[in-house]
């Protein structure tokens, strides 16, 4: 899913809430067990790397490095109980972008131009959010992009999935040194991601877009449900 379309998240962390991991570890672990997926996925696609809106791929990595460093430091700072209820509205808001992003991001586009200092500060709050939780952050970037680029998604495939990973591998950083992974879970999502990563970025030259659009959203949809009844059923 990270690799085709985003929103990995919402298969990885339910799982792992159901095995009874708390909900801050629980994504954190997601967090470590995708990141070998997201770097597959990003070597798969490197020959496609390009500048976004001005800016070089180095100076857009260093800002979401920063900002997956601030986003993660923020979640180890988040109780555990409050995560629980902040979770269902980060999962909906990655659905709302899913079903309407990239709609939204022609519909701007057609009236407004944005520079390299909007690129900047929306490459930031990326990265935080990435950082922080990342569910559905792929989409968010497509959309970002598509709309300061006007670019098609298909292009992006490489910008995009290279931020994801660098995020992750700034969140990893923080979540390894403060005790919040759990490896006994992590280290055969670590396996699987690798094995999605890599299929994944293949598929994502051949699968049509609409079917991978369609299953993204039906599991998007089920988990932002399924967290709702969780938190305040």
């Amino acid at each position: 899913m990270n690799a085709l379309a985003g929103g990995g998240t919402f298969a990885t962390l339910p799982s792992l809430i159901a095995l009874g991991l708390p909900a801050n570890f629980a994504n954190a672990t997601s967090n470590v067990a995708l990141l070998p997926g997201a770097a597959t996925s990003a070597a798969e696609f490197r020959d496609e790397l390009e500048p976004i809106g001005g800016l070089s791929v180095r100076a857009l990595g260093a800002i979401t490095f920063v900002g997956g460093l601030a986003g993660s430091i923020l979640l180890v700072l988040t109780p555990t109980r409050a995560f629980d209820f902040i979770i269902p509205w980060l999962l909906l808001l990655g659905f709302v972008v899913m079903v309407f992003g990239k709609s939204g991001s022609q519909r701007l586009h057609e009236r407004v131009t944005i520079g390299r200092k909007t690129l900047v500060f929306a490459q930031s709050l990326l990265a935080i959010y990435g950082g922080y939780f990342g569910g559905g952050v792929g989409l968010m970037t497509t959309a970002t992009y598509g709309l300061l680029a006007n670019a098609h998604p298909r292009s992006l495939f490489a910008a995009r999935t290279l931020m994801l990973a660098i995020a992750n591998c700034a969140a990893a950083i923080v979540f390894i040194s403060v005790g919040l992974v759990r490896w006994v879970a992590c280290l055969p999502m670590l396996f699987g991601s690798i094995i999605g990563g890599f299929a994944g970025a293949k598929l994502g030259r051949k699968l049509s877009p609409a079917w991978v659009r369609a299953w993204t959203l039906l599991v998007t949809a089920a988990t932002t449900v399924t967290f709702f009844v969780r938190a305040y059923g």
